[in-house]
């Protein structure tokens, strides 16, 4: 389901700021050669991230999922100088290619890659966050919101991404066939449904290409 007319997309994306030659070089590497390109959070939705790390004035900023390093080069050329981005994944393979493109960019020092699962790494982390991007494994969604709302700084703030599942998320859809999309359809409901109904949290699901659902901890 394109959740957005694509010419209206379109549109957005080319009277936005948008990532640097950088990071387009990343995505046209990804398009070209990487194996599951979609994954990429694509330029508007990077512009939209730009803006609200800007907002916050983000210093520090908490990343689950790496992928091929567009998404952290993007949030790093949105930050200022002393600023840093921990990226967490587990597949060596794209996280080196990251670290490549990384080290091309003059905002590429910002950013810190940990290798492992999110949810041994998570614990093992200090200090407070003023951006949390979740667009990792569906399955631990919930759980990697559960980790890291204590870790928010007073106005920081969770992004997560794919919340609308190409629209199976609707109530009534049609199973896609898939066994493993069908299952991370039903946690990507159960984290929509939770944080929905915590009376602790402040929820905006934007329908910004796959869907962002974005997050602070009520303060009043």
């Amino acid at each position: 389901m394109q959740i957005t007319d694509k010419k209206i997309e379109e549109y957005c994306i080319s009277k936005s700021n948008i990532p640097g030659t950088d990071c387009l070089k990343i995505e046209d590497y990804t398009r070209a050669n990487v194996h599951g390109a979609g994954m990429l959070i694509g330029k508007m939705e990077a512009s939209f991230i730009g803006f609200l790390l800007r907002s916050i004035k983000a210093k520090r900023v908490l990343e689950l999922g790496t992928f091929t390093g567009y998404s952290a080069l993007t949030m790093a050329e949105n930050m200022p100088e002393g600023s840093e981005i921990i990226t967490v994944d587990v597949n060596q393979e794209t996280v080196n290619l990251a670290k490549d493109f990384w080290g091309k960019s003059a905002h590429g020092h910002k950013i810190k890659s940990i290798l492992g699962p999110g949810l041994e790494v998570i614990p093992t982390l200090t200090g407070k966050f003023d951006f949390v991007f979740i667009d990792a494994d569906k399955r631990n969604y919930i759980d990697y919101l559960k980790l890291t709302v204590p870790m928010l700084s007073e106005h920081g703030m969770i992004v997560i991404d794919n919340v609308l599942w190409g629209g199976q998320v609707l109530p009534g859809s049609e199973s896609t066939g898939s066994d493993l999309r069908d299952r991370n359809t039903e946690f990507i409901r159960a984290v929509n449904d939770y944080i929905a109904g915590n009376p602790d949290l402040y929820g905006t699901l934007m329908p910004i290409r796959d869907g962002m659902f974005l997050v602070q901890k009520k303060t009043y």
